[in-house]
Order: C-alpha cells, then structure tokens, then sequence
C-alpha cells in the first residue's frame, strides 16, 4: 500500500496576529496558548520541532531542588506546580521519579543543608515522599563505592523520558486550535520598519522557496538562537541577551549494579550531577561549560565525556565501566540569560521577557531563559504580555479529553483488539501517543504493514511512523524516528535498524529507491551529529579509584 504525503500550502503574503519562532517546547508551548485564545498564530521552526535544547535535555520535569541553594524560592514553587499539573495531565509522558541524594565525606554540601532544603523542599510542594525501605537501602548502598560512608535522603520529582512526544502533543493540539505551523523554515530576518515589528521573511527549507507574512506580534522563542535572530534583524540590543552554556551527558547501558532509582549526587568538583535509568539505558548529566559558538553544532568535548565518566566508575567502581561503555554522547546549549563574571551555576534559571521596543523593533519580544517543566506558564506569561486573557493554572484542562494511565491492563487490551496488536505493542503505543493510540490502532489494522514493527528490536510499529508524518508534522525519517516515535534513541538502535526501518516505512508511503536512499542518507547523517560515539582514543578509567 502506498499513503500519500500532502504538499505544504505556500505563506506568502498571508497576515498572522502573532508569529512564534522556535519550535522547541517554550515555542509550541506559547503558539498552543495563542491559538487557544483564538489568535490566528503562526510558529516556524528552522529545522524540527524539539530537535534542539528540549531533546539535549536530562529530561527531568523536576521543582528545582538546585535551586534552594539561591534561594529562588519562587521559582522552585512556580516549578512544583507546573511538574503537578503535567503529572496530573500528561501521565503517560510525566511520571513520579524517585530520587536519592547520595553525600559522602568528601561532599561540599553538608548532611544537614541537605537535610533542610528537602524540608523545604517538601513544604513547598505539599506531600511527603515515600520513605525508603530498609531492603532497598541495603542494595543501593551494596553497589557504592565502599571506601566511602553514604549518607542517603530521598525525595520525589518527576521524569519526561521523551519531552519530545510533550512537544508533539502540544503541537498538534495547536494546530487543531488553529495554528498554522512549519518546520525546516528558517527565519532569514524579522522585517522591522518605522520602529515596529512588522512580519517576517522566511525560507522554507523543504522547497527552498523565500516568503514574507505580515504579523501583529512576533515572539522570538529560539532560545540559544535569540540574539542571532534578532542581528540578522539588525534590531540593536545594548548588550547579548544570552550567555549560552553547553551541557553534555552521556548515556551507558545497563550495567551491573545500575540504581533503578534515580540519582542526584556531587561530581568531583562539587557539581551537581544526575545518573538516571531513562529508555533502558542509563543517562548521566550534566556539565555547564561556557560556549558561544553554532548552538546547531555544539558537542560534548573529549574532557566533559571523562568528566561524566570518572563520577560513574568512582561511585560505581565494582561495575569496571569503561568509555567503550559509552553508547553515546550529546549535547545542548542552554540559553541562560547573560551574565557575565557568575558562575554557571550561580545564572538564573527564571525566564524573561525581552521587549524591543526600546532597541526599535516595538511588537518584537525575545524570551530568554526557560526549561521542560515550566515551559506552560512561560507561555500564559508570553500570551498575557500580549494582551490575551489567560485562565489562571489549573482552572483548564492541558489535554482535552479522556486521559490514559499506562498501567491500565483493560485501555491495553481496547487498543490490541482494534489493531489487532500484541498488548506489548498496545501499552508502548499508550505510553508514547496517549489518547491518540486508539486511533493509531484503527490505522494499523488496515494492513499487515502497518502492524510491522519498525525494526525487529522494537514493538513500536509503522503505523505510529505513517502517523508521525501524516498527523504531527514530520518531514524527515529523523523528525520521525528520533523525535515522534523515538526509537532510534534505544539500547538496540544500529545503522541496520535504520536500513529495515527506512525499508518497511518506504514501503508504505511509497518511496522510489531515490527517496529511500536519500531518507536514510539524511537519516544516518543527523542520527550520528546528534548521538556522537566517543572517540576510541578515550582512556578507559575502569577503575577511577585515584
């Protein structure tokens, strides 16, 4: 069977009342606040919807523990409640996390600090988390570095393994409020003139066609990106907006004695650190390393991989994890507000709001700053700054309809019976679609195609790739494989899954042999600039006992 694809309509010359930029998640976040209040929007992404900073991220939906050490004590409420009302909202995506903060002797924080921010912590939260048993004490204990005394507290947060499949959501409920969005179309420059915003000039990427649309309010969403969007402009800012710092991770894979819980703990300079099971791997992060180049181009160096590396083997020594452990590394540039002379970790992670009107350019506002779990009420800030009445939080809904819990065996078997699925496949679908798995289910039954799975390791299917392409805006096989149905970030993934999976999606929507060998070309090229194996050069530290 063969699904065609339609055409994007042209844009030239349309108007939009509000024209967002940047399609990570502060940017469909804000498009899908627009629309709802029946603003006819527009958001461009210059490559794909969440294929920067949100999917560089530890992918944490957390209240921002880190920060009690700053005391922002407004920000850490303003995160609790939003990481509330998405694991209210979005349970098949944000999940309670357990977590537990491990200090030993050496620590630059002392037990009872700790011990008083989690208090507070907890204050502000409202609930108690779940004590540790003394089993599970025992084998996390029974892992560490055994030269060390562990004192160990625990505390809840919560986790977003794919905030990319949020950004899809968010996206799609957009479009379906109205919006009018494109990815893979640049920005070339905000057109400015008598001192107002006054549209802007694109180029669309797929077809490589130039267009200008009128806009009433033009929010520059791009993150490490904003001050670069706003030169191109030759909109004058008195100083950089931004001071972008890289944070690199790793992932590893399952080792021996690797926590099921997540764990929050110091790196040898006294960092912060995360070691966290995410997507049957291991994910380790981060680093804050000043960086000002291409945030399209960053990458994690050769001494940030060693750094994240030797916090794994000394708190894990037994476990002889080596750097040919490492599965891959990426990383992300954050767009922390300018601050020159602090340290990264001393910058705010609080939002702003830059307003252009003083550099020219009224109706042109940048937002700085911003993270995974406070992207919606950034948003109902950025729409009340423009004039749109904003229902206070918690008064409405995020998704629309019935929501799924995961864990429902009978939702399992509703969606196995109409796609004639295995209840494997139905539950991933659940945990990855939601409310929109059942339809996807419908979708799949109409052929044994659409049933296979995407590679022989998966039990994601094609339908969920058709559907990606068909629903939620997907252009290439890496929009759909690295971000809608992000299989390709598995432990099992390999360039041959890339070669059945480009194999068996072509097949479907009907690609000559020059389109399936261009997919995947492009496929394979942005999948290894993303996911950078580390040089084999790197030393081992199997031991990292010094």
């Amino acid at each position: 069977m063969s699904l065609a694809i339609k055409p994007r309509p042209p844009l030239e010359n349309q108007h939009f009342q509000v024209v967002v930029i940047g399609g990570g998640i502060n940017g469909v976040a804000v498009a899908r606040e627009c629309a709802r209040a029946g603003k006819r929007t527009l958001l461009v992404e210059q490559n794909d919807f969440a294929s920067g900073v949100t999917s560089r991220s530890t992918r944490i939906i957390h209240g921002g523990l880190r920060y009690l050490e700053h005391g922002e004590i407004a920000l850490v409420r303003e995160s609790v409640r939003e990481r509330e009302h998405l694991l209210r909202e979005r349970s098949h995506l944000v999940q309670p996390a357990h977590f537990l903060f491990l200090l030993n002797e050496q620590s630059q924080r002392t037990a009872m600090k700790v011990r008083a921010g989690l208090w507070l912590y907890q204050k502000i939260a409202g609930r108690k988390s779940a004590d540790l048993s003394e089993m599970e004490l025992m084998l996390v204990q029974r892992t560490l570095d055994a030269g060390h005394k562990w004192t160990i507290f625990n505390y809840e947060d919560a986790q977003c393994e794919f905030p990319e499949r949020l950004v899809a959501e968010w996206m799609t409920e957009a479009v379906e409020a109205g919006a009018v969005v494109r990815n893979h179309c640049e920005v070339l420059a905000v057109d400015v003139a008598q001192g107002r915003a006054r549209g802007v000039l694109l180029r669309d990427r797929i077809s490589g066609k130039d267009e200008r649309v009128d806009a009433g309010w033009i929010l520059n969403c791009t993150g490490p990106w904003a001050d670069r969007i706003c030169q191109r402009s030759a909109v004058r800012t008195s100083k950089p907006m931004l001071g972008g710092v890289r944070g690199s991770h790793i992932v590893l894979g399952r080792f021996s004695g690797a926590p099921s819980s997540s764990l929050y703990t110091e790196a040898a300079d006294g960092r912060p650190i995360f070691i966290l099971p995410w997507n049957e791997q291991v994910l380790v992060g981060t680093t804050e390393v000043a960086d000002t180049g291409d945030p399209g181009k960053t990458s994690p160096s050769s001494e940030e991989i060693d750094y994240l590396l030797r916090t794994v083997t000394k708190l894990f020594p037994k476990a002889k994890i080596a750097a040919q452990d490492i599965k891959y590394a990426f990383a992300g540039v954050r767009p922390l507000p300018h601050s020159p002379g602090n340290k990264a970790a001393a910058i705010t992670r609080r939002h702003f709001l830059h307003d252009h009107t003083p550099d020219g350019a009224a109706r042109l506002i940048s937002v700085i700053g911003g993270k995974l779990t406070t992207a919606a009420s950034l948003a109902r800030e950025c729409a009340r700054t423009i004039g749109i009445k904003v229902a206070e939080p918690g008064m409405v809904a995020i998704a629309p309809g019935r929501s799924f819990d995961p864990m429902l065996d009978h939702e399992v078997l509703e969606i196995a019976r109409a796609g004639s699925v295995s209840q494997e496949t139905a539950r991933g679908m659940m945990e990855w679609h939601g409310r929109r798995a059942m339809d996807i289910a419908r979708m799949a039954l109409v052929s044994a195609e659409l049933r296979a799975p995407i590679c022989p390791h998966t039990s994601h299917i094609v339908a969920e790739v058709v559907e990606a392409y068909r629903k939620e805006f997907a252009v290439t096989l890496g929009d759909a494989l690295l971000r809608r149905v992000p299989v390709a970030l598995g432990a099992c993934w390999s360039e041959s899954c890339s070669r059945e999976a480009a194999l068996r999606v072509g097949a479907v929507l009907g690609w000559d042999e020059h389109a399936l060998g261009a997919n995947l070309e492009s496929f394979e090229t942005e999948r290894t600039a993303f996911l950078q194996r580390p040089s084999r050069g790197t030393r081992p530290l199997e031991a990292a006992a010094d």
